[in-house]
């Protein structure tokens, strides 16, 4: 696969973007964190923002304190979800499974 060569615009383009999804990512953890919002709006926010989209589950789920990489594994597996999926590629039923185990 040849890779298109980019100018150094479109390059320091490239780099801005990612910088802007990774600090959007980084606060969405963060407030899901802290409580500021839920995983349903999580869900809501990942199927119209790119940058939340492709949020990984495991990593929303470490974001909260008490739960590091084994028990995200272990809940994600006993709901159901693949260890690689993002926050778009949920489907309705592991979303519901989500929301309803952090409705507790």
């Amino acid at each position: 696969m040849v890779l298109k060569s980019l100018s150094d615009e479109d390059r320091a383009n490239a780099r801005a973007k990612a910088l802007r999804s990774r600090t959007r990512r980084a606060e969405i953890k963060e407030a899901f964190r802290t409580g500021n919002i839920s995983i349903g709006d999580v869900m809501e926010l990942g199927a119209s923002d790119e940058a939340v989209g492709r949020l990984r589950v495991a990593d929303l789920l470490e974001s909260v304190p008490g739960v590091g990489q084994v028990r995200a594994a272990a809940l994600m597996e006993r709901l159901g979800i693949s260890a690689n999926r993002r926050v778009r590629g949920l489907g309705r039923k592991q979303q519901a499974a989500l929301i309803e185990h952090f409705a507790d």
